[in-house]
């Protein structure tokens, strides 16, 4: 029972559209209908700007980070483990129920799994993500770039669960930004300007 409800309060967790939320109270704006019409933090920060992509983005990684600890307030992570919790929750999060199904790409959510399970992975995806931006200004390939290291680092480590589930992680990321990688090779996927 407990597993049940595990997996229904973190794919409902992860389907919390912070981005909507926050742009619909605070500033009377459906950033679906702007930018990218994504619900993820980059179009929030494009579309209302540094304060509100900030908390929505902070927001995204504490669904992963919260789903992933509820195995163990549950005291069922031997169970069900932390990770899988988390994934779950980044499935909401990509197809919330409350946003009709169209969610973010899966970046910050899948950091806060890591946050949760594997901080000083967390920390070092944190550190590749912010030198790639600084270095392309490309969002979208700092997320892919830092999702591939995260991959590699989960190989070194050698723990199995940890290697198939941030390589499912980063799959979604890499798939939720099939898009964007056209308009890299285009070369019109728009770079940020603020660092």
């Amino acid at each position: 029972m407990e597993i049940a409800l595990i997996v229904i309060v973190s794919y409902l967790l992860g389907s919390i559209p912070s981005g909507l939320i926050v742009g619909k109270a605070f500033y009377g704006i459906d950033i679906r209908e702007h930018g990218s019409g994504n619900l993820g933090g980059t179009n929030t920060f494009r579309t209302l700007g540094k304060k509100a992509g900030i908390i929505v983005t902070a927001a995204d990684i504490l669904k992963g980070t919260l789903a992933s600890s509820l195995p163990v307030m549950f005291g069922v992570a031997g169970q069900i483990d932390p990770l899988i919790a988390g994934m779950i929750a980044v499935v909401g999060h990509m197809y919330p129920v409350f946003a009709k199904f169209k969610g973010g790409k899966a970046v910050a959510t899948s950091g806060g799994v890591l946050l949760a399970c594997a901080p000083v992975m967390f920390l070092v995806m944190v550190v590749v993500f912010l030198l790639s931006l600084y270095i392309t200004k490309f969002v979208s390939l700092s997320s892919i770039i830092a999702s591939i290291v995260a991959v590699i680092y989960a190989v070194i480590a050698k723990e199995p669960l940890l290697i198939i589930v941030v390589s499912l992680l980063s799959l979604f990321v890499i798939y939720r930004h099939r898009a964007n990688i056209k308009r890299i090779i285009n070369k019109t996927e728009p770079k940020i300007k603020w660092m």
